[in-house]
């Protein structure tokens, strides 16, 4: 782990090597901090898993298409030189799956290399070509997501949303979940205690909006949606925007920040996700009513504005 983070910059040397120390720790949280994960210090699956991500650039390594799925920054480069292109690779999540595969093959045919959607040397210098003047230029994802918003219903109902929690918030979420059904929304209430899982079936009910509900000891509310480098989902930041929003008009909850994280249930959802975290549990239990209001409230929203005008 410690030669991973100096590998990426982050200084643990005022450590004995092998030992987690002071230093390490200050590394592991500002590599979490950087990632958009949650900021623990504990170096459990998620972290390692983004350790590892991290260590690889565009060419490392072949990249197709296989179970499980690759992931990693070397695929977020890809995505990011596609979708910049006008080649649509989806969400630029670092997950290699059947629409990354797909914009490989069509820019593949484009530029007269082999096309078998497997992005080896002749692809990547292809690519490195081509894209070198891309800039910033937004991905072809985000516009077609900001046009898709602003053409779809403005209402709610006959939307389908889903509402997740990961265990101590199952009231809070079937009483979202009700409220949002009285407006005549089509909605799932997922109770299961694995974010990954959760996405899986918000992905397969084919959800246009997702809120993951998760407890927090201390007092306070953030709302957070998917960004990576270069990219962020603006369904998802316009939502964690109103939900912050309406709860700022509850006196019980002190509302901090929206910020954009990685975290598995915002990378691996295909619709504009996001995750609330709220506390005490004490203050949620007493004021259940209120805030499944508050949270539909958002969502009714939303549904009339879903990209910030």
């Amino acid at each position: 782990m410690q030669r991973r983070l100096g590998a990426l910059g982050y200084d643990t040397s005022a450590d004995t090597h092998g030992s987690y120390g002071g230093a390490t720790d200050s590394a592991v949280r500002a590599f979490q901090r950087d990632r958009g994960l949650r900021v623990d210090g504990i170096c459990g699956r998620q972290t390692w898993a983004s350790l590892v991500e991290a260590g690889f650039r565009l060419g490392d390594r072949l990249l197709y298409l296989k179970a499980p799925m690759v992931r990693g920054d070397d695929v977020i480069e890809l995505q990011q030189d596609l979708g910049a292109l006008g080649f649509d690779a989806g969400r630029v999540d670092g997950i290699f799956g059947p629409r990354t595969v797909a914009a490989l093959e069509e820019f593949q045919r484009n530029v007269a290399v082999t096309v078998d959607g497997i992005c080896g040397p002749d692809t990547v210098a292809a690519l490195r070509r081509v894209a070198r003047d891309v800039g910033a230029v937004p991905t072809v994802a985000v516009v077609r997501e900001a046009e898709r918003l602003r053409t779809g219903p403005h209402r709610l109902q006959g939307r389908r949303v889903c509402i997740g929690e990961t265990g101590g918030l199952a009231a809070l979420a079937d009483a979202v979940g009700r409220a949002l059904t009285e407006t005549g929304a089509v909605v799932a209430v997922l109770h299961h205690p694995d974010e990954s899982t959760q996405a899986e079936e918000a992905n397969a009910f084919a959800a246009e909006a997702f809120l993951e509900l998760v407890v927090r000891d201390e007092p306070g509310c953030t709302t957070a949606y998917y960004a990576a480098a270069g990219f962020e989902s603006i369904g998802g930041r316009q939502l964690a925007e109103l939900v912050r929003d309406e709860l700022r008009s509850q006196p019980f909850v002190a509302v901090g920040s929206s910020t954009g994280m990685r975290v598995p249930l915002l990378r691996e959802t295909r619709m504009p996700a996001v995750v609330c975290e709220i506390g005490p549990p004490s203050v949620v239990v007493t004021h259940t009513g209120e805030l499944a209001r508050t949270l539909s409230n958002a969502f009714s929203r939303w549904a009339a504005a879903p990209v910030e005008r």
